[in-house]
């Protein structure tokens, strides 16, 4: 995960705050579906006999989905985005609250029958949060662990209620929070994010602070909890199964018997019995009464990864990174193989008689389990007795043959979109060529988050040299596929270094010489819809160069963008040209910091406009409402223009030029052209149309070659215009490159560039 900017309370630090980072993930036009690995599940049975019941899927594409289940379909109901990174785990509590967490290290609550509402924001974890459990009669306690090896548990009727009191008190005396000057205060121990998404604050009297289990040294994997909330159970990267009090933190036992990082908890009603599963490959069974293990259980190759047991606890069902489903009679030790997949298995829910596989890649299946009553599936044959040594799987029945799986097909698949796993930026600095998990080719332009070309399966490779241009444009964004989708990272003042002339963006409102910032550009785009949303909140129209904010957050602000430059070429400047157009059927959302620390995540569309520079970076807001950049690194070129040896044409430069990066060459030759021709009258041109030595240039007054001293005119008495190469290391340059271009692919070294120029002939 990208950490984003910088987290704590830097008034009396001298350290320079490095600026926030605006991320925004590409989503596919098809947005109900999930483009990632489907890391948890969980079922809500609904209360009404006709109602329908409902599936919720967590992926690695930071979203999770409520699909609304019939008996041969399932129906996208919701998207749950506000995770800033992958979705681990989630877990059902109450009548209608859905708990997840994320690699994001937060937990946040959400209503599950809303239309993606998120509720609350709970942030406690230092690391990824990996893992949740909850007590199914206690409804408000649930359990969370992480890579950080802290397990927290969390009572979240009273944290939910804590932080509904703070909001409470600031709204009715935020006074205590203003200084003499006007300006807000930084407060201290947050814990909330709101469900807009903007920070929220809590004083340190209304904090909720979950119990603490402590002892973990190491990485935790998988929790479990008795229906009661009594009893939890914590495994991961130590090989140990720690039981605790949940109630007050406190250890109770420690199991040892796993050889390998501990995957799968599951306990039993009562809270008598334990099942793990580990990467092992082996299943055990613990008696927390006589603090042992009472059986093991050989049945997968590979790594335990999941776990899913009926409802007496009689048969356990266990997927794993071997891709197989298995259910085993914990009594008689008899196993069978239900089915088998192309993906390692990450997640089990059982459903009535049927049960949710969920693996590596963007689908879930149904599969048929009878976990009403799972002898029945025994009763057919193609059983074998589970071994209790690691790969040992003694099948006495098969004589050691490979099991056959019972079910060929799922009952129903809930297809997701292939992941993306491999991309390369392409020269022109817009466009991103991308592989997904099917072998399919895509060309994403991502000044406006979409694909493009679908060039269907083609070698990746041989695509990229196809596109391959000779241009040179500076690095002004960075790409991850993290989320199995295109995220595309922008980070001040670096992303503002690109420039592109509007001729060559195709932009037919502007002057062809205009400079487009393309990272100005797309900020434009993206929060188009924010900025409208916030002039009519505000319900007056912007001033002339478009400032949407406060005098005292100028004020503010400025005390740390001292340097801040505006951009006069485009200071009126607020439409979005169409080059740089977000779709607004799929379009992407947005990640950044809040002013605490606190990532969120929003669709461009839902912004509302009540998003500020406390929670859209300043240097954003800045560039969209009021047009400013911040400094940048010299955007010149500084390069020599030399006759090529013989000529007999010359020009005086009187030294170094210089000239912005993405100048064409074809304006260096209208330079030379204008010093060759038009410094004289023709009369002094030979009969053949060449000119003497020494004729152009004698008075040269521009040593700096900018946009305009290259717009050639026509004098009255100009009636032979040559025709003039430009050469860089013997090589004749197209008119069509740039400065930048020609130092990167042909001159290919650090010092000043060198041109030549030399006339063909004149007509």
């Amino acid at each position: 995960m990208h950490k984003v900017g910088s987290v704590g309370n830097l008034n009396n630090s001298t350290r320079p705050r490095k600026e926030k980072r605006l991320t925004y993930v590409l989503n596919d036009a098809d947005d109900t579906k999930h483009c990632a690995s489907i890391n948890c599940l969980a079922v809500l049975k609904s209360a009404a006999s006709d109602g329908s019941d409902y599936l919720f899927t967590g992926s690695r594409d930071g979203k999770l989905k409520r699909w609304a289940l019939a008996v041969d379909a399932a129906t996208c109901s919701a998207t749950f985005e506000s995770h800033s990174d992958w979705v681990n785990d989630a877990v059902l509590v109450g009548d209608s609250t859905l708990v997840s967490c994320s690699s994001d290290t937060t937990l946040k609550t959400w209503n599950a029958l809303s239309t993606g509402t998120c509720t609350r924001t709970l942030c406690q974890h230092s690391d990824y949060v990996t893992c949740l459990a909850a007590a199914e009669k206690n409804s408000n306690i649930v359990a969370s662990g992480g890579l950080g090896g802290e397990v927290f548990i969390w009572d979240i009727e009273a944290a939910l209620a804590s932080a509904t009191k703070c909001n409470e008190a600031m709204d009715d005396d935020t006074s205590n929070f203003v200084n003499s000057s006007g300006n807000s205060l930084p407060m201290t121990s947050l814990r909330t994010i709101g469900s807009s998404n903007s920070i929220s604050m809590q004083a340190q009297t209304e904090v909720y602070i979950p119990v603490t289990a402590k002892g973990h040294k190491e990485s935790v994997y998988a929790l479990a909890m008795n229906e009661g909330g009594t009893l939890l159970v914590s495994g991961g990267t130590e090989k140990v199964v720690r039981v605790w009090d949940p109630r007050s933190g406190s250890k109770t036992m420690k199991l040892k018997g796993h050889t390998d990082n501990i995957r799968a908890l599951l306990l039993d009603s009562t809270g008598r019995f334990c099942l793990s599963g580990s990467s092992d490959s082996m299943l055990r069974l613990w008696d927390l009464g006589q603090q042992r293990c009472v059986h093991s259980y050989a049945v997968h190759t590979d790594s335990v990864w999941a776990l899913a047991s009926n409802s007496t606890f009689s048969h356990v069902y266990s997927g794993g990174r071997d891709s197989s489903l298995y259910l085993t009679d914990l009594h008689t030790r008899e196993s069978v193989l239900l089915s088998t997949g192309e993906q390692p298995i990450l997640q089990l829910a059982l459903h009535d008689d049927s049960i949710w596989v969920a693996s590596t890649d963007s689908s879930v299946h149904r599969w048929p389990a009878e976990a009403c009553n799972p002898q029945k599936i025994f009763e057919r044959g193609n059983s074998f007795i589970a071994g209790n040594l690691s790969y040992s799987r003694a099948r006495v029945s098969l004589e050691g043959s490979t099991p056959v799986p019972e079910y060929k097909q799922p009952i129903l698949t809930i297809p997701g979109i292939p992941a993306i796993v491999q991309h390369e930026v392409l020269n022109n600095k817009r466009h991103v060529l991308t592989k997904d998990t099917s072998g399919s080719v895509k060309l994403w332009e991502i000044t406006k988050g979409i694909a493009i070309e679908d060039y269907g399966k083609v070698p990746f490779d041989k695509k990229k040299e196809e596109l391959f241009e000779m241009v040179s444009i500076p690095a002004w964004f960075t790409v991850d596929t993290r989320l199995g989708s295109l995220s595309v990272h922008l980070d001040t003042p670096q992303c503002f270094a690109a420039e592109m002339y509007s001729q060559e963006l195709n932009i037919v409102d502007k002057p062809e010489d205009d400079k487009i910032n393309l990272a100005r550009e797309t900020l434009k785009g993206l929060l188009a819809h924010w900025l409208r949303k916030q002039k009519q909140r505000m319900g007056t129209p912007a001033s002339a160069n478009g400032e949407l904010l406060s005098e005292n957050d100028i004020g503010t602000r400025s005390l740390s963008h001292s340097r801040i430059e505006v951009d006069g070429s485009s200071e009126n400047d607020t439409m979005v040209y169409p080059p740089f157009e977000f779709s607004i059927v799929s379009p992407p959302s947005i990640i950044t910091e809040g002013t605490h620390g606190g990532l969120w995540r929003k669709k461009i569309t839902d912004l509302d406009g009540t998003e500020d520079g406390k929670d859209i970076p300043w240097w954003c807001v800045d560039c969209v409402s009021s047009n400013r950049l911040p400094p940048r690194e010299n955007s010149k070129c500084s390069f020599y223009l030399y006759p090529c040896e013989g000529s007999n044409v010359q020009i005086h430069t009187q030294g170094k030029l210089s000239a912005p990066r993405i100048l064409k060459i074809q304006k260096v030759i209208n330079y030379v052209i204008e010093k060759l021709v038009l410094d004289k009258p023709l009369d002094s041109v030979n009969a053949d149309g060449s000119f003497p030595p020494g004729i152009a240039g004698s008075q040269l007054q521009h040593q700096t070659v900018g946009d305009g001293s290259f717009r050639s005119g026509v004098r009255p008495w100009q009636k032979v215009r040559p025709s003039i190469e430009i050469l860089c290391n013997n090589q004749i340059l197209s008119p069509e490159m740039s400065l930048a271009t020609v130092r990167a692919y042909i001159w290919k070294r650090t010092d000043d560039l060198a041109l030549h120029y030399r006339v063909i002939h004149g007509r």
